[in-house]
């Protein structure tokens, strides 16, 4: 028998020969329904023999899901041929049961019912009447106003019902409230053919058909009917799951193929871009990001460690001992660190971070796709384009090579979609509490892009409103409700957040980037060092703070091409706000002092009005030109979509080359990535543990800063098996807790550091040495570990100064057990050692 097949029941001849149209058919699924299904063929038929002279001639077809009880016997030992039997082989879901019964009616008009009738017959006369109206279809519902509902499920299960309802409005079928209720009723043709191009078994049918529906334009009624909960469902916990998956199978099928190209693209292009670590992240490491690397992967390492062990996500000690580090006032990235914590547990935080920096990067790009097709251009090229600009710009690409926080944007574009909805005053309240939600969990994943959003909303809400004056007076009121409503939303779960990281444990005020952190206006017209085509590592070294700090780098090219299309498309309001949006932003760029290129002329720069501002005053103002990145990329899609309606090839072709110009310079180079220092064997093995003691601390020579924190990879690979002083990281120093990078210094800590870059051992008396047991009592040292690195002779002639006697050569490292008694000096020369580090 094959995989369809159905087996018709036997019995006596009936009114209808067979073959013959009905009025109405009733399909009846059913899986091991001996117990109920007999009551409720007793009830259809019935009820429908009573209104034949409403309903006309009927059958009712039951659809067995491949049953092992009594089923089909119970059904052909009816003897009646209105009532029908048709069988798969073995069991496959209800949407597979469903397909066979519909395929197999003969009615003007199709029911479909659950074998338990929890609405009963008698509702039929509801549908009936909206159908009646010109309606495709008419679905019972429970979530109307008009419904009733005599026995309640648990309530669990309602709560997972109403969650899956929520969802599938979004996903699938917008407007219809209760997709899952088991009583509906269509045009017998429509019926057949949507059954028949579905392709779910399982419960998701009811919504892959609705979509059907939907998608071909044909109404659909939600009408309030009575509903009862009935024993013996046959809907498990797993069921909810499989009903999530099939709407997945559902959307993918739904998409266009060009949106799945793009991103299929998308994600081919941040592979590239991260290609040189991609594939072996644990042995290879991005340099430009200098430090940063070492310590994002540490923020993975100590989120996964919080989930595992329900340790305070938001503080820990094991670097900065003993005052430790309040992870929430850094940029730990909860709202993906703690997500990925599996990841991590089980690969380790450099192949959890390489893999959330590659598909974070693609899903920005996708988001930003998302909004420029629903908000910019219909044209899918023309939305591509434009949204590669916005997330693969050079600021982004510079970023991409240290900072999760500004690559993983996708809520933004989501964010700023739910803004443009409250504007248009329809669902205000719905609108506000999703946006609250979002901006919730942008607040875990970077506060400081949530801030530079929100500056970019402003400059292109002020310029728009200025424009379209009847948009703005139309607008305003619901767009301050819907905030409202999202503030009070948001303000609740991330209270606690925010209070911890302003006034918890470890807590600072602000950090400062002094008056001299923003772009040079060459900046903006010069190109990135990763450029593939124009880099020059040592001009844009010259114009940025940092490799990861170059925040513009646009190149004149694209500039030039983006006033061109201002120019040209000058009419559109649109147009007009992106161009100030991206403009004011380059311009905050600059900073508090302008310097004209090529002169001494120094002007006041607009962001002194912000730059002493709560929140703006820690932000690094040459950020603020990444805000260029979609708007340029909005604009260059809107004169794409343009170019794609000319009529003129020439027209045409000279400006897809002058895009084609403006854009090469901008293409990126896969990031630089190199070998990484292999973890010293005194710590892959394990040889610390007879040294750090319960309470102590292995303390790196010299102390783990902001310029050298391999140590934080050290501690990464003993699965934080030991705490650190010192440490990279963002936290108080001084009575008015100024944030600085990294622990406050002690004497000691300052003295290994100036060693290590001078070369050069001051003289170490008794009072350096006391200072030093001081410190090390302070951090609770139980080993100082010195480890390869230039001047590593000059470090350990100072440790063994501080310490009083030498250290021991183990396991790749030099060890001082602080646990021994202090040995006289001049045993140093005694030591069976290298007298230089190999």
């Amino acid at each position: 028998m094959s995989d369809d097949a159905a087996v018709p029941a036997a019995g006596p001849s009936a009114a209808e020969p067979p073959g013959a149209p009905v009025a109405l058919s009733v399909v009846i699924p059913a899986y091991n329904e001996e117990r109920r299904l007999g009551p409720t063929l007793d009830a259809v038929t019935a009820y429908l023999d009573e209104n034949e002279a409403r309903f006309g001639a009927w059958e009712v077809v039951v659809a067995d899901d491949g049953s092992t009880d009594g089923t089909g016997a119970l059904v052909t030992a009816r003897h009646d041929r209105r009532i029908r039997l048709v069988a798969a082989d073995r069991n496959r879901g209800k949407g597979h049961a469903l397909r066979l019964g519909v395929l197999a009616t003969r009615g003007r008009r199709v029911l479909v019912t659950d074998a338990d009738l929890a609405t009963p017959i008698e509702e039929l006369d509801r549908l009936d009447e909206a159908i009646g109206e010109g309606e495709a279809a008419a679905i019972g519902s429970r979530a109307v106003p008009g419904a009733s509902i005599g026995s309640h499920q648990h309530r669990v299960r309602e709560l997972l019902g109403r969650a899956g309802n929520l969802l599938i409005r979004r996903v699938a079928v917008p407007g219809i409230r209760d997709t899952q209720c088991g009583f509906k009723l269509f045009d017998g043709d429509s019926a057949r053919s949507a059954f028949a191009a579905s392709r779910l078994n399982g419960w998701g049918i009811d919504v892959e058909v609705l979509q059907h529906f939907h998608r071909a334009g044909r109404p659909v009624a939600e009408v309030p009917v009575r509903w009862s909960h009935r024993s013996g469902s046959k809907v498990g916990p797993l069921d909810y799951g499989r009903v999530l998956a099939e709407l997945a199978r559902l959307k993918a099928r739904s998409a266009r193929p060009a949106d799945l190209l793009a991103g299929a693209a998308f994600l081919l292009m941040a592979v590239a871009l991260y290609s040189g670590r991609f594939f072996d992240p644990a042995h290879r490491y991005l340099p430009d990001s200098m430090q940063d690397q070492n310590q994002w992967e540490w923020f993975f390492a100590v989120a996964a460690d919080s989930v595992a062990h329900l340790h305070n996500p938001l503080f820990t000690d094991l670097q900065g001992f003993p005052d430790g580090v309040n992870l929430m006032a850094n940029t730990v990235m909860l709202g993906l660190s703690a997500p990925f914590a599996p990841v991590t547990l089980a690969f380790g935080p450099a192949a959890a971070l390489s893999l959330c920096m590659t598909l974070g990067l693609a899903a920005t790009a996708a988001a930003w796709y998302w909004l420029i097709v629903k908000r910019v251009v219909r044209h899918r090229g023309a939305a591509f384009t434009g949204a590669a600009l916005a997330a693969f710009a050079p600021p982004m690409v510079s970023h991409a090579n240290a900072h999760p926080n500004f690559v993983i944007l996708f809520v933004i574009p989501l964010i700023i979609d739910r803004v443009l909805r409250l504007c248009e005053g329809v669902r205000v309240r719905r609108d506000g509490i999703v946006l609250g939600l979002l901006t919730a969990y942008q607040v875990f994943l970077g506060e400081e892009p949530l801030l530079l959003a929100s500056l970019g909303l402003v400059l292109f809400a002020a310029a728009y409103a200025l424009v379209r004056r009847d948009v703005a007076k139309a607008a305003w009121r619901p767009l301050l409700r819907g905030l409202l409503i999202g503030a009070a939303v948001c303000l609740p779960l991330v209270a606690y957040p925010l209070y911890w990281q302003f006034a918890g444990a470890q807590s600072y005020g602000s950090v400062l980037h002094g008056d001299n952190a923003g772009n040079s206006p060459l900046a903006l017209l010069a190109f990135a060092e990763r450029s593939l085509f124009a880099g020059d590592a040592q001009r844009a070294g010259a114009l940025s703070l940092n490799p990861t700090e170059q925040n513009a780098f646009y190149g004149w090219p694209l500039l030039l091409l983006a006033l061109g299309i201002v120019v040209r498309l000058w009419e559109h309001a649109l147009v007009k706000a992106l161009a100030v949006t991206a403009a004011g932003a380059a311009v905050l760029s600059l900073g508090q002092k302008i310097r004209l290129p090529l002169t001494d002329w120094v002007y006041p720069g607009p962001w002194a009005l912000l730059a002493r501002l709560p929140l703006f005053e820690s932000v690094i103002e040459g950020r603020v030109a990444m805000i260029c990145a979609p708007a340029l990329g909005m604009l260059l899609a809107l004169a794409l979509a343009r170019l794609a309606k000319s009529r003129s090839l020439g027209t045409f072709y000279t400006g897809l080359l002058a895009v084609a110009l403006a854009l090469l310079p901008l293409v990126p180079a896969p990031l630089k990535a190199v070998d990484r220092v292999p973890v010293p064997e005194f710590i892959a093995a394990g040889l610390w543990k007879p040294y750090v003691h319960d309470g102590e601390t292995l303390v790196p020579v010299p102390l783990p800063d902001p310029g050298a924190a391999e140590a934080l990879h050290w501690q990464t690979a003993a699965h934080l098996g030991f705490k650190l002083p010192g440490g990279y990281f963002n936290g108080p120093w001084g009575p008015d807790r100024i944030g600085i990078y990294g622990a406050s210094p002690r004497n000691t800590s300052d003295l290994l550091r100036d060693v290590r870059y001078t070369g050069v051992v001051p003289a170490i008396d008794g009072d350096r040495r006391a200072q030093a047991r001081q410190d090390f009592a302070y951090w609770h040292a139980g080993v100082l570990v010195l480890a390869p690195q230039p001047n590593d002779g000059a470090l350990r002639t100072a440790v063994t100064r501080l310490v009083g006697r030498p250290g021991k050569w183990t396991g790749g490292v030099w060890v001082w057990d602080l646990h021994e008694r202090s040995l006289p000096a001049r045993t140093e020369q005694t030591l069976a050692a290298p007298t230089t580090l190999p």
